[in-house]
């Protein structure tokens, strides 16, 4: 598979890597849909994957995870790149460590050590980079969430929507205009994004399920477009419209929410992020469902040839019809 910046393979104009946006405990021991689409828009047995455990209070053993299951999916080398602080994230040597890379995987942990580690220093500068340059960048859990400019920090779930239940920090805005959650219908993440969407209308809230994927990837025409891959469903929520009074509830006090604007998504389905509508996909036909329309449209055929006649005598229809039936048998 081609990337560019290869001799040969180098477009006219410029690619833009893929994002997968994963809402966690992606699957490792089944079909690991999820994983095995990453490997694949990575690049196959050509990848060369950076996994980034920057988020995860494990050691190096979960990096030894990855690559196993990246390694056993065709990846051609996988290779942990972990900066601990701000001053080795700005550190040459550890950003050019991506350079490489035509996968970048940053793994779950804690969202806000990875936003304070990693945001708006050379090495966060290097992801956007390598997004820009063709490379598919994906994270999962607080990999996740770290890949919209705005990020949800923490807070708890819940339903309702209230005043504070959650808090907002800078991602690292390879999606712009958006804030992400993942884990969103396992641990009920419904409220705290519709507090963010109330607070914020002009951004798009995703919610991302378990063992699922938004993957986004840009158009010719310069749009971001999101297909949904894995188990669950990615859950949009569009505040453009909406009334609200986020700007006087009281403190832990439900905020009024009226006009969002709730897509819900399973696997399979298509949605413009940048015209914020709903792309229609055809449906497969299954085969026995096609040689059943076959055989209904001959049957309307037959019929069709039938009224035509009715201005024959009963005679004269039946040996028409018997002629007829005559020469179709083999």
């Amino acid at each position: 598979m081609p990337f560019a910046g290869d001799p040969l393979s180098e477009p006219s104009e410029p690619v833009v890597g893929d994002l997968l946006i994963i809402g966690g405990a992606e699957d490792k021991l089944g079909r690991r849909s999820v994983l095995t689409e990453f490997v694949r828009r990575a690049g196959g047995s050509e990848a060369r994957i950076a996994v980034v455990p920057t988020a995860s209070s494990l050691g190096p053993e979960i990096v030894d995870v990855y690559a196993a299951l990246f390694t056993r999916l065709g990846a051609a080398e996988v290779y942990g790149v972990r900066p601990q602080d701000r001053a080795q994230a700005s550190d040459p040597a550890v950003v050019s460590e991506l350079d490489r890379a035509t996968g970048i995987f940053m793994t779950g942990g804690n969202q806000l050590k990875l936003s304070t580690v990693i945001a708006g220093t050379p090495f966060g500068d290097a992801i956007l980079d390598a997004r820009a340059r063709g490379v598919t960048v994906a994270g999962t859990s607080a990999g996740a969430s770290i890949q919209s400019s705005h990020m949800v920090a923490f807070g708890p779930g819940g339903a309702t929507a209230k005043q504070r239940m959650t808090q907002v920090a800078a991602g690292l805005g390879l999606l712009q205009d958006c804030v992400v959650d993942q884990h969103f219908a396992q641990r009920n993440r419904y409220g705290r994004l519709l507090m963010i969407v109330s607070q914020s209308p002009q951004l798009l809230g995703i919610g991302v399920d378990e063992d699922t994927a938004a993957v986004v990837t840009r158009t010719p025409e310069g749009t971001d477009l999101m297909e949904v891959v894995g188990k669950g469903a990615v859950t949009v929520l569009d505040g453009r419209d909406m009334v609200t009074d986020a700007h006087a509830a009281r403190e832990h006090r439900p905020i009024l929410a009226s006009g969002v604007v709730l897509h819900a998504l399973p696997a399979g389905s298509r949605f413009d992020l940048t015209t914020r509508r709903l792309v229609p996909t055809a449906r497969p036909v299954d085969p026995t469902e096609a040689d059943e329309l076959a055989l209904a449209n001959r049957d309307l055929g037959k019929m069709a040839r039938d009224i035509a006649a009715d201005d024959a005598s009963p005679s004269a229809l039946r040996r028409r019809i018997a002629r007829r039936n005559r020469g179709a048998t083999p």
